[in-house]
């Protein structure tokens, strides 16, 4: 395919922190996100004006979903935007505990995994070719998914029997299936939920949920920006050779304990190759590839950076410190330790693992090395800024995010999910859009002159309804 929709949901983990006697419930809190949002007091679900969705999920995290994206490059800056969009819903809900009398601090952060061993996730989608047999695809994906955490893994501090350990990524731990219909008991590699949110004779989302959450612009652009290559090849029956892996769950575990990367992983026809080696083949597939057959710059783009990586990994991983996830991450704990004279065992390593992932400016340490220059960037802060308010003008989004700007301005009440835009229940007129890539807003401005013409505007948005 040569226009590709892509999405990522990523789960937040929140706490708050008392600095008295009073403290507040984490449902509570997250309540107060959404007050900014939408007044019902039952409905912590919304579409932004920006196309993207923002919603509770399982276990009290509240969930960013971004807008329908048409590149790797675009959905990294609605990612980020995301980030920005919480940031400002945890002042409103910081104010709103002050004006409860509690005392204390309420911190959200963009990771996958708490101290207690709960686990959230960070899925991709993408929009994939319905011809393409999806267990073909998957097998054919696996052995790259497995391994491309040596580039795309978060890190995280863990502590077991034996002591304090780093491991690449966060979310491998918490992988059971190669393949499965649920994303939180027995979590798989590759997600069978088949809601491609578009005609269901042409297209199938793929579903991707053993990724970590990225705070690095860099890390984030080549998580997606790889598999957007590799999907491609797949999809052009380009890939002519058989990576499968003799046991990919145990691997992926495997891979993420080892920092230098060079474990040996047996194939199921016996041969063994590292990580590194593995993606190796894949990118040199990929560079053959984007020679013989028509791609985008941004691809061509990735597929560079993915040689960098790669070379860097082999030699030491340590030359990433500024572009990958969780060498960005190892690094800034080993140097506080080294300023400090202390070791791995020091029970604040385990706080600066959590605040690098915090997503507040003024406090997060991924955003202290952003404003020092120490880490590498893809985005500019005014694509990051526009995103917050703007839905992407390349796909469906934009005539969702038009709709729901001129709703609000209009009072008009209204009923949306990804697909269909439906004014209330006094009104039988919808826009359905099956096509992702449409971005006609023509018709979502006519659905408003309707209700205007009929004179049904209504004063509140209170019964708004999301469905999904």
């Amino acid at each position: 395919m040569q226009k590709r929709i892509f999405g990522l949901e990523s789960e937040y983990g929140i706490i708050f922190t008392p600095e008295g006697r009073k403290t507040l419930p984490v449902e509570k809190a997250i309540r107060f996100l959404f007050e900014k949002l939408i007044t019902t007091e039952h409905f912590l679900n919304v579409f932004l004006e920006n196309g993207a969705r923002f919603y509770q999920d399982t276990g009290c995290h509240p969930e960013y979903a971004t807008p329908e994206c048409a590149s790797p490059r675009q959905l990294i800056v609605y990612d980020k935007a995301g980030e920005r969009i919480l940031e400002d819903l945890q002042d409103y809900a910081e104010e709103k505990i002050r004006e409860e009398r509690i005392a204390g601090k309420l911190s959200i952060f963009k990771n996958n995994t708490d101290f207690v061993g709960n686990s959230y996730g960070c899925h991709e989608n993408y929009l994939v070719d319905r011809d393409v047999d999806f267990y073909y695809l998957a097998e054919q994906l696996i052995p790259f998914l497995v391994t491309r955490q040596i580039y795309t893994g978060a890190g995280k501090v863990f502590q077991t029997q034996d002591g304090v350990h780093y491991c690449v990524s966060q979310r491998a731990q918490h992988i059971y299936q190669k393949i499965s219909g649920t994303t939180t008991n027995d979590r798989s590699i590759i997600n069978t939920r088949d809601e491609p949110h578009a005609d269901r004779e042409k297209y199938r989302r793929l579903h991707v949920i053993v990724g970590d959450s990225n705070m690095s612009e860099y890390t984030n652009f080549l998580k997606v920006g790889t598999c957007a290559v590799v999907l491609q090849m797949i999809e052009d029956n380009y890939i002519n050779k058989d990576f499968t892996l003799r046991n990919p769950v145990k691997a992926i575990k495997d891979i993420s304990y080892d920092v230098t990367c060079k474990r040996r992983l047996r194939l199921d026809n016996g041969r063994e190759y590292s990580p590194i080696e593995i993606q190796r083949e894949y990118c040199e597939m990929a560079q053959k590839y984007i020679e013989q057959y028509p791609v985008s710059d941004q691809l061509k783009d990735v597929v560079g950076k993915w040689q960098y990586v790669l070379d860097c990994l082999d030699d030491d991983p340590n030359r990433l410190s500024r572009e990958v996830d969780w060498v960005i991450k190892r690094r800034m704990i080993e140097s506080w330790l080294e300023k400090r004279g202390v070791g791995w065992t020091d029970p604040r390593v385990f706080m600066l693992d959590l605040q690098y992932h915090d997503i507040r400016l003024s406090r997060g340490l991924y955003s202290l090395l952003e404003r020092k220059g120490a880490v590498e960037r893809v985005l500019t802060d005014d694509e990051v800024l526009k995103a917050k308010t703007e839905p992407p003008p390349d796909t469906r989004a934009k005539m969702r995010g038009e709709f729901i700007k001129l709703a609000r301005q209009n009072s008009i009440q209204y009923d949306l999910d990804w697909s269909n835009i439906r004014l209330g229940n006094l009104l039988n007129v919808r826009v359905i859009c099956n096509n992702p890539f449409e971005t006609d807003t023509e018709k979502v401005a006519e659905l408003v002159r309707t209700i205007q013409r009929t004179n049904l505007r209504k004063t509140s948005l209170s019964k708004l309804v999301i469905q999904s």
